[in-house]
């Protein structure tokens, strides 16, 4: 009987050792399952884009990442918003960007003499147009009007960095304006604040783009639509840049903006209808 009570002990222990084994290779399974399962949710995260636009694109981007969102919602952009002639310093420098909008000519061109857009990668947006804009109540009909004593302060962005400042400085010398008003000029970081400047009563009036001016009409007036031939074209160039780590996506961002949606959505905005 002892034998037999010694014999049963062993064999529950032999039992019990088994048990914990097959419990422990469970568990183990259940380990490499869920890492697996992680590196699947690791393959198919967002894909991050970074976006450098001009700073008159605000409004419109917001809208932009909406719509792409629901057409893309695998991709999330980063949308970093400023004056072309900063950002495009920036990528310069080694800035992270896939995309970039620029609202001038220039700022892109450089990056294709750098090496970081292609030659041939650039394509036009769309177009806009620079207007004058008034604080309210002042006494501001004309370009004349910049030369009299009711203008203290003429905004525009810096001509070396702002695309629309330089626009604006065009057509001051082709207006044979410019020497009369130099020392009225304040230089600003880019066309919002421009317009800014203008809205807080610290500029009198200021050149911005049409775009910006529109839905502003209860804090500025705007005075005038400057003529074509007073300044170059206003057009903004968009381009994936040739270094760019995520340049499917990045396409499918710019196919999207030159899309008839995109188009939509920025004519909603003010902008003109790339042609």
């Amino acid at each position: 009987m002892k034998k037999v009570g010694i014999l049963s002990i062993v064999l529950c222990l032999v039992l019990g050792l088994v048990g914990c084994s097959s419990s422990s290779g469970g568990s183990s399974a259940s380990s490499a399952a869920s890492s697996a399962s992680s590196a699947q949710d690791g393959d198919s995260a967002s894909i991050e884009l970074n976006i450098s636009a001009a700073a008159s694109l605000q409004e419109a981007m917001v809208e932009i990442e909406k719509e792409f969102k629901e057409v893309n919602p695998d991709i999330k952009l980063t949308v970093n918003l400023g004056a072309s002639g900063a950002l495009m310093q920036q990528i310069q420098e080694g800035a992270p960007c896939d995309v970039f909008i620029s609202a001038g000519a220039k700022q892109m061109d450089q990056l294709v003499t750098d090496g970081i857009v292609e030659k041939d990668a650039p394509k036009t947006l769309l177009t806009n147009d620079l207007v004058l804009v008034a604080a309210k109540g002042e006494k501001v009909e004309s370009l004349d009007a910049l030369k009299t004593d009711d203008v203290e302060k003429i905004a525009i962005g810096d001509p070396e960095s702002v695309p629309a400042g330089k626009y604006a400085k065009e057509v001051l010398d082709n207006t044979k304006l410019y020497s009369d008003v130099e020392d009225k000029l304040v230089l600003a970081k880019d066309v919002k604040e421009v317009l800014s400047w203008v809205q807080q009563g610290n500029a009198d009036v200021g050149f911005v783009y049409l775009s910006d001016a529109k839905g502003q009409e209860d804090n500025v007036d705007v005075v005038l639509t400057t003529d074509a031939d007073t300044h170059s074209t206003i057009a903004y160039p968009i381009a994936v840049l040739k270094e760019s780590k995520q340049a499917e996506a990045a396409q499918q961002f710019e196919d999207f903006m030159l899309s008839d949606d995109g188009q939509a959505i920025l004519e909603k905005y003010g902008f003109n209808k790339a042609e």
